[in-house]
């Protein structure tokens, strides 16, 4: 496999797909929930994404890697977010501009999360090791089930919040679901989108009693070989660092592109 190199260039494919994927879900909460006024912009390459006061997806993606920070760029984004009684939340990439880390800092934003992207070519795509298919749309339902009861583990009482966002994921444009199954029965769950030449892989879920199973491994094979056919050169995804989401990754041949902090101003 010929991986590209990790530098701006790569930063930018990467945040431009996620902040994408990201928007289609806004969009879908908006024609969904039109009252909950779910929207989104963009500032100097910079998404801006509001799905909700106390959504993880309202935050911004890409700040810093398409253009240079300003004070004039985190003035219109912070009013973005104060404006529909927001925090906000700037998930930034190590190779934005070096300049964020003392703006940021001089406007009092404190750091707040982790999270590792990885990426790998699509090509060549390993084999599932189990019976993994894309969901019928009659099965919308039963899929954001599953997806929530796979995430509830890990985020005690927020089973609902999971479902929500499992539902917006399997009505947003362009969006595939898959289903990983064993005679029949559903083991996890996990969503492809393509955005221009990646593809973004996630809401992997594994349901409890199908832990340890090699469910996540077979849906991101699954999830490569979806994009390889579709002819999508790159693939990526995101984990929590040392997590077995990420090792489960390099173990399918994903590498590290970064560590990206989430920044939160406070109040």
């Amino acid at each position: 496999m010929e991986y590209p190199f990790v530098d701006l260039a790569l930063a930018r494919r990467l945040e431009r797909a996620e902040g994408a994927a990201t928007a289609a879900l806004v969009d879908a909460r908006a024609q969904l929930e039109p009252g909950l006024g779910a929207t989104w912009i963009e500032v100097g390459g910079t998404m801006a994404m509001f799905d909700g006061p106390d959504s993880p997806m309202t935050q911004t993606f890409g700040f810093g890697v398409f253009s240079p920070p300003t004070d004039a760029q985190l003035d219109t984004l912070e009013a973005f977010f104060r404006s529909r009684g927001a925090g906000v939340v700037h998930e930034v990439s190590p190779l934005a501009a070096p300049t964020h880390l003392e703006l940021l800092h001089r406007r009092g934003y404190a750091p707040i999360e982790l999270t590792t992207q990885l990426f790998r070519p699509t090509s060549p795509a390993p084999a599932p090791e189990l019976t993994v298919r894309s969901i019928t749309p009659d099965e919308s339902g039963r899929w954001a089930d599953t997806s929530a009861a796979g995430w509830a583990t890990a985020m005690p009482d927020s089973e609902a919040l999971c479902r929500s966002i499992a539902w917006l994921s399997v009505h947003a444009r362009g969006t595939v679901s898959f289903v990983a199954e064993q005679d029949g029965v559903w083991l996890g769950t996990a969503a492809a989108r393509r955005v221009d030449d990646v593809c973004l892989l996630s809401g992997a879920s594994t349901v409890p009693a199908a832990r340890r199973r090699g469910v996540q491994r077979a849906l991101l094979a699954a999830r490569l070989q979806w994009a390889r056919a579709a002819g999508v050169p790159l693939a990526v995804m995101g984990a929590a660092p040392g997590s077995e989401s990420q090792r489960n990754a390099e173990r399918s041949g994903f590498r590290v592109a970064g560590t990206r902090i989430q920044w939160r101003l406070r109040d």
